[in-house]
Order: structure tokens, then C-alpha cells, then sequence
């Protein structure tokens, strides 16, 4: 007979914050919290400019999409995984207004 996975237990309340709604992080300055999502290559169809290094995104490459919980899905800016993992090393090299 075969094995069967166990049951997983139902949790009351709302749902995980993860990376379909978003999770959180310390954003390049260290001093506000981001809301951060990883968009898959598929779903990049527009091509964005990171502003951690000033490179373009081109379509159908993965990246990440953080804002600041403050600013609101309006001042959403598209990083590279790379200059994300490193925005603490490294200054941002692009300011946008």
C-alpha cells in the first residue's frame, strides 16, 4: 500500500505574508521596511532600469519589485536579485524623485 502524505493543519486567521502578497525587508538605507516580491521571467514583459546598479531589466528576466510600506505600491522600483541581496554594501546609484 502506498504512502500518503500526512494532513496539513488548517490555521485560522489570515493568511502567511509571503511572496504571492509580498514579504517584508529593511530597505538600502536600512531605515524603512519594504515590501518586496519576486517577479518570475515569464511575467517580466516590460523592459525597467534598476536603480541599484542604472542597468536595464530587459523582458523576461526574474527581478525583484520592493516599495516602501510608507510610499505606497506607487514608488515601486524593479531591482535586480543581485543589487537587492547587495543594496546594503553598496549605495544606490540611481535617485528617482
Amino acid at each position: 500500500m502506498p504512502r500518503r502524505k500526512p494532513r496539513q493543519e488548517r490555521r485560522s486567521g489570515p493568511p502567511p505574508l509571503g511572496d504571492v502578497y509580498g514579504r517584508t525587508e529593511e530597505g538600502p538605507g536600512g531605515d524603512e521596511i519594504y515590501i518586496v516580491r519576486t517577479v518570475p521571467g515569464a511575467r517580466a514583459v516590460k523592459t525597467y532600469r534598476c536603480p541599484g546598479c542604472d542597468h536595464e531589466i530587459a523582458p523576461g528576466v526574474a527581478h525583484i519589485v520592493a516599495w516602501a510600506v510608507e510610499g505606497g505600491e506607487d514608488d515601486r522600483r524593479h531591482w535586480h536579485q543581485g543589487c537587492w541581496n547587495g543594496r546594503r554594501t553598496r549605495g544606490i546609484t540611481r535617485r528617482w524623485s
